[in-house]
Order: structure tokens, then sequence, then C-alpha cells
């Protein structure tokens, strides 16, 4: 046995970062990454994402049953075949048929290595500080991935550096520990199996909401993933997080860990809610993963009651189907639907998880305790005798409408976010400071564009507009996928959603410099096409300015000033040169309900003013087109 001594511990760590470093690089990055790069469309992902859970739960629950039949080693490379297989296989061609099994496969992959390496994992920790190897794994492989040649290569070349992990792993998972594999028991924490169940399920939820929270914010994913020097921090803080947690426990300490986790996943959920401290929030997320992590593979390993591979098999199995598979899924919802993680959640999963905690504080401390609540209900007591009670302040509309925004789902569609020294800082107005978007409570930049961006809304669109928008947006915007939200009127949820849009802009989005200088190219003019621009405003115009437009029809009441019917308008034409004329459609005019057309093409602004000076007085078939976007 003297070559399995030499490697004693050294397999166990080889394979516990092999495991993660495919996890964090490929399941959680790379085969995302794939899916946008082959074009599928975002509500296509779920449906993949949902796959790959439903393979890792039901290999999780099925894999113990091959426990005790097969070698460790059987068991454990035929996980890391299936996730280099699948690693690979996203290499080619593939479409949402494709995605299906490849994600499917992922999961089974997953939950089949996880589950085996975890009842087997004394088998490759070895005799001495077996957690120990279990942390240094951990951290190896959150390191491994935060290698900013890693962390920033394509989704290509991730994939095939979790193809080589796996490989890695496969040659390290060998039989030759076999005759050890009940040497090193430890003795194991008095925690009950649904609580700990229970607790990790917080955890990984947490990780889980900010992670998505931050992938998917372009200021916090700016803040908290950017810069070799940066990543390289992080990547030392898991590992250094990940030792501290193996050494606490080796020492039995497992809720003082599972403690310690929560605290800095809830001050990182918290920073990162409050749109402030995003730096720090990027030091105590990674610290908070690396305990919990560390917990994640050494409870039902070593520390658990679990005295044979198979009852740590069922053990594991449950563990991360309910808390790994479902968690994660409920966390990734939780930061999609709300973008942040309410406090309340924080509370409720910090009492959970310190619950072990606080019963040996009650059995080993409990005067103590009992002095502190009794100080703490004291001091609370004369706090609220000796404070007046302040009379609640009623919301104003402006804030009530921006908690309709929030109900209805508004920012799944919009975003509030003008990219600095881009296109949109012409288009939607200028850019806010991160200091402004951070004080919003909770910040709502969104992180999709199905619609228009809104950060500057209150200063291109007027509050008529926006009222008869969200009335009828089929009406106004021609071919709109926008629904309806009439019936916010009838409550008066809808006025107030219109005073929050309303209110949407800055001292500076009037200031229009970029606005002033802007004229169509005179590649524009070349290319413009008359005929096009009778198109265009039969779509976009007619609405308003045909007699028989259908919002000037249905909501008279809605226009401060009539806008000019179609002969007004030539006339109006002829008056005013083809820049000005051309400024007006791409910026609608201030102080009527005139918007602006920000997303037309140069050609086409050039194409529709050059019809109104050469053709707006011929009889034209436009006025039987009642729907159009320009009032």
């Amino acid at each position: 046995m003297p070559t399995s001594q030499k490697l004693d511990g050294w397999r166990g760590a080889v394979l516990v970062a092999s495991t993660y470093a495919y996890f964090l690089i490929f399941a959680q990055f790379a085969f995302l990454s794939r899916l946008a790069e082959r074009g599928l469309a975002a509500s296509a992902v779920q449906p993949v994402m949902a796959a790959m859970a439903l393979g890792g739960i039901c290999t999780s629950l099925l894999a113990p049953l091959l426990t005790g039949r097969v070698k460790p080693g059987v068991a454990v490379r035929t996980g890391y075949a299936l996730c280099a297989i699948s690693a690979l296989l996203t290499l080619l061609p593939f479409s949402i048929t494709g995605a299906l099994p490849i994600a499917f496969m992922i999961g089974a992959g997953l939950g089949m290595l996880t589950v085996s390496l975890v009842a087997h994992l004394p088998v490759w920790c070895g005799v001495r500080h077996p957690i120990l190897w279990v942390g240094a794994g951990t951290g190896l492989g959150y390191a491994f991935c935060n290698i900013p040649a890693v962390f920033n290569a394509s989704p290509a070349h991730q994939a095939i550096a979790a193809a080589v992990v796996c490989i890695v792993g496969f040659a390290f998972a060998t039989d030759a520990y076999a005759p050890l594999i009940e040497r090193n028991r430890l003795e194991h924490v008095a925690i009950p199996r649904p609580l700990a169940i229970t607790s990790f399920a917080a955890l990984v939820w947490l990780d889980s909401a900010a992670f998505y929270i931050i992938q998917h914010s372009a200021t916090f994913k700016h803040e908290t993933w950017t810069g070799s020097t940066h990543l390289w921090t992080i990547a030392s803080v898991h590992l250094a997080g990940a030792i501290v947690a193996s050494i606490l426990l080796s020492k039995r300490l497992l809720p003082l860990v599972l403690a310690a986790a929560v605290t800095s996943l809830g001050a990182a959920c918290m920073l990162l809610t409050h749109g402030a401290g995003a730096y720090a929030a990027s030091l105590l997320y990674p610290l908070g993963v690396s305990f919990y992590s560390v917990a994640l593979v050494a409870y039902p390993s070593l520390l658990s009651a679990a005295q044979t591979p198979v009852q740590r098999a069922r053990l594991a199995g449950w563990l991360y189907a309910l808390a790994g598979w479902i968690g994660s899924g409920l966390g990734i919802g939780m930061g999609q639907h709300l973008g942040n993680v309410p406090l309340v959640f924080i509370a409720v999963a910090a009492f959970i998880v310190c619950l072990p905690v606080l019963d040996w504080i009650i059995r080993n401390r409990w005067r103590e305790a009992g002095l502190i609540c009794v100080v703490a209900f004291v001091a609370v007591t004369l706090q609220h005798f000796s404070t007046p009670v302040a009379a609640a302040v009623p919301l104003s509309a402006v804030e009530h409408g921006r908690a309709v925004y929030i109900s209805e789902g508004c920012m799944s569609c919009h975003s509030q976010y003008v990219r600095p020294g881009s296109q949109d800082e012409l288009i939607w107005g200028p850019a806010q400071s991160l200091e402004s978007v951070h004080a919003q409570r909770p910040p709502l930049i969104g992180n999709r564009r199905q619609g228009p961006d809104l950060a500057q809304v209150g200063a291109r669109r007027s509050h008529k507009w926006l009222e008869a928008h969200l009335i009828a947006p089929n009406m106004v915007s021609d071919q709109s996928p926008m629904p309806s939200y009439a019936f916010l009127f009838a409550d008066g949820r809808g006025k107030d959603l219109v005073a929050y849009l309303a209110s949407l802009h800055s001292a500076l989005a009037t200031s229009g410099s970029l606005q002033a200088a802007w004229h169509p190219s005179s590649a524009a003019w070349s290319a413009a096409v008359p005929t096009r621009g009778e198109q265009l405003f039969a779509h976009e115009c007619a609405t308003c300015h045909n007699a028989s437009g259908a919002v000037r029809q249905t909501m008279p009441a809605w226009f401060t000033k009539t806008p000019p019917d179609l002969p007004t308008l030539a006339r109006f034409a002829r008056a005013h040169s083809n820049d000005e004329l051309a400024h007006l459609v791409k910026f609608g005019r201030s102080g009527t309900e005139m918007p602006g057309h920000e997303v037309l093409h140069d050609d086409e602004i050039a194409s529709l003013v050059l019809w109104l000076k050469s053709t707006a007085l011929q009889p034209s078939p436009i006025d039987s087109s009642p729907t159009g976007d320009t009032r």
C-alpha cells in the first residue's frame, strides 16, 4: 500500500475540487452561455434548466440503490463520464430539442457523481485530517474557477476545461483505498437530519438568489466580477474561507460554520438589495459560499451519524435533491422575479440555520442567555414608552406607483439603466450616476429590454401619453406586444403608476445636448425612399394625425392640444427644414402629447420627412389606416 499512502488525502481533495469546478464553471456558467450563443430564447432556458434539475434530483435519489452493488471507483467514474460527455456535446450545434437531453445528462451526471463521491469519500480522504482535505478540495475548486484566464474564457473553452477536470477526477477515482473505508470515522455532530437539510436548503437558496442577482445586473456584475486583481482576490477568499471552515469542522463546530455562512450570505444579500456596498458584498458572498460548501460535503460523508456507504448515500441523496437542486431553483426564481432577497427571508433563513447554535446556548449558557433576553426586553419596553409614536405617513402617488410597477413585474420587460457612453444616451436620455442607482430601494434597473428603457421616460413622454399607452398599447403603439393595464385604473393604481413613470427623469434629461447635435447623415438622406415614408406614416403616425385615426376618434380627451390633421401637417412640413422635421420625428415635441420615435433608423426618419414634403397634400389611402404610434 505504499503508493496509496503517498497519495493519502490528495485523492479526496482532487475529486472534490474537480466536482466543484465542473459544477461552477460549466453547469452554472458555460452551459447557460452556450444556450445564449445558440440563440435560444429566454423562455426556452427555463425548460432546459428544469430538465437539468430533473436529472439531478432523479439520480440523487436513485444513486443510493447502486451503492454497495458496484465499486466506489466505478460509480464515481460513471458520474464523471456523464459530466464530461455532456460538456463536450455542447461544443456541437444544437437546438432546444438537443439542449433538453444535454441538460438532463448534466444533472444526471452531477447527481450520480456527488452522491457516490460523498458516500465513499472516506475511501479517498485518507486517515489523517480528512476534513482538511475536503476543505482544500473545495477551496481549490472555487479558486480555479475564479482564475481570470478561466473565468473570462469563452463558453466553448470553459466547456473544454470542465471536461478536462472531469477526466482528471476520473483518473483519481480508483478503488485502492477500499479497505480503509471505515478507518477514519469521526465523532458525528448531533444535529437532527431534517434541521440539517433545511439549514442547507436555506443557504443554497440565499446563494442562488444572490448569484442570479449579480449575474443579471450589469452594475453588480461589473463591481463584483470584473478585473483580474479582483478575481484573484475572490479566488483567495474562497480558498481561505474553505480552509478556515474545514478547521472548524474538524473540531465538530458545524453549527458555528453554518451560522458564519448564513451571516456572510445574508449580509451580502442585504448589501445587494439596498444597492450599496457591492464590493463588500463581492467578498462576503464567496466567504459564505465556501463555508457552507465545505460543510455540504463534510456533513453527510464524515460528520453525520451515517455509518455505512449506503447510509451516507441515502443522506446525501435527500440532501442534494432537496437542499441542492430544489433550493437552487427556488433561489433563482426569487432573484428572477423579485430582483432582491427580502429581509424577512434573510431573517427566517438565519433563524433556521442558527437553531443548533441557539440550542447549544440554551443547554450550556441558559443563565447568560436569560439575562440577555431580560435586558433586551426592558430596553425595548423603555424605548417604546419613552418615544412618541409617529403617525403613519401615507405613501405618495409616486411611491405607491413604484410599488405597482414592482408588483406588476414591469421590470421583466423594461430596464431603467442608460448605459454610459453608448447610443442609449441619444435614444433614451442621459445616464444616471451609480450612486443614484444604488440609492434606490430596491434598484429597478432590470435585465431585459423587450420594451424601451424607462430611466428618463418622464422627460420623453407626457403624462397623458403614458396613461393612454397603459390603457390601450396597441392603439397607441402599432403592434405593441405590451398587454393592456386598463384594469389598474379601476381602483386608482393606474393613476399612481402614471405618476411614478412621469417622475422618472433627472435634471440633466432636459439638457438635450446630444439631441440638439443630432441630424440624419447624408447617407441616410441618400437612402431615403418617399414611398417607404408613406408606409411609416400609416404605421407610426396615422392614429393621431389622420382624421379617422383610432386614438383621435376614441380618446379625444387624451390630447392637451389636438394634433394637426394631414393637410395641416403638410403645410407645417413645407414651412420647416428637413432637419427640423427629422428632429421632431426623432425626439417629439415637449409640452404636447407628440412622442419621439427614438428607435426608427435615420433612413426611415428621412423617408418619412421626404414623403411629408413631397406628397402629403395628395389624396392617400393613409386615411383608412387608423393605427399607429406617433401622436
